[in-house]
């Protein structure tokens, strides 16, 4: 009969467990769930094409920096500099990607070239990653004006005409979204490679000692956030038309907001692509659109997203404990 109950007990707590890590892996879309029904509420009229539309506009950019950010988190390193990356991007994009083409891509694969030594760099002579894309955030901004010292310049025309794109009954950021969480989820996820990066952060002494190349796994890594960075600071002027060396900056904290209010953690390489994503989709929902239905300032947006860090953050710990 003890035999019979310890029996019973392991499995209830199984199952607690399993409910737990179910709730902790949906809890980046119940989050997403509240804030559209929050604006549902406040604004019917915004839950159509042209509301998703307009709402989403900015998201996009954003999620691909998130993304970028995150490649960078599953090594158990941070990147600050992604922000004013964009922005060099933007400035590339919209100076000598336009006037210059080959130029212009003979330069942005260049930063994604600098990215990757970035990588080898914080490998090899062990330096916080903190510290060091600190500094390079001072080298991008310092870049991008020197390109563009005051706003101006002109996206690509086959630039425009894709971010201009505008599918039927789907708006093209909600398509654009879906696409880029499953290519990546499937390249980090389902891949064999995608396992090794994680593993990096994960696990990097086993993953040593099963002999595969802990250098080469840091530069994959900051070379794919280099790369996102490039698509984050290209879509960006797609939309906004033009370029500006500040237009990125707050690009920083809200990649690196996406990704832990997406289920991504700082250490031991737990990331979630689908969940990054979504968590970039919540910031710029609850951002812009959510404040201004509200009738809140515009001031408030920081805030606002980091009341609603704090409270996934909040939830997520009280779930851990339960899983635990």
């Amino acid at each position: 009969m003890t035999a019979v109950s310890v029996e019973n007990g392991l499995k209830s707590s199984a199952r607690a467990t399993r409910r737990a890590r179910m709730l902790r892996s949906l809890l980046p879309a119940l989050s997403l769930a509240l804030v559209l029904i929050a604006i549902a509420w406040l604004n019917p009229r915004a839950i159509s094409y042209f509301g998703f539309s307009l709402m989403l506009n900015l998201a996009i950019p954003i999620a691909l920096a998130t993304i970028a950010q995150m490649f960078v988190i599953a090594g158990n390193e941070l990147d600050l500099s992604i922000g004013t990356f964009v922005g060099f991007v933007g400035c590339v994009t919209a100076t000598w990607l336009k006037d210059a083409p080959l130029l212009g891509v003979v330069i942005l694969l260049g930063s994604i070239g600098v990215y990757a030594l970035l990588g080898a760099l914080i490998h090899l002579r062990n330096l916080p990653s903190i510290v060091v894309t600190l500094g390079m955030s001072f080298v991008w901004q310092g870049m991008a004006i020197l390109i563009l010292p005051k706003p101006g310049g002109k996206a690509p025309d086959w630039l425009l005409a894709l971010t201009a794109f505008k599918p039927p009954f789907i708006p093209f950021p909600i398509i654009a979204a879906l696409l880029i969480a499953a290519v990546v989820h499937f390249g980090l996820m389902r891949t064999s490679y995608g396992v090794i990066l994680r593993g990096s952060g994960g696990n990097s002494a086993a993953l040593k000692r099963a002999g595969w190349s802990l250098l080469r796994t840091k530069i994959a890594l900051f070379a794919l956030t280099g790369l996102f960075g490039v698509l984050s600071g290209m879509a960006l002027i797609g939309i906004t038309t033009s370029a500006d060396a500040n237009i990125g900056n707050g690009y920083t904290l809200l990649s690196i907001a996406g990704v832990i209010l997406g289920g991504g953690e700082f250490v031991g390489g737990r990331v979630s692509p689908i969940g990054a994503v979504i968590g970039a989709l919540t910031l710029a929902l609850a951002a812009s659109p959510l404040l201004t239905f509200m009738h809140i300032p515009p001031d408030w947006q920081v805030a606002a997203n980091g009341a609603i860090l704090i409270i996934v953050l909040a939830a997520r710990v009280l779930i851990s404990r339960r899983e635990r």
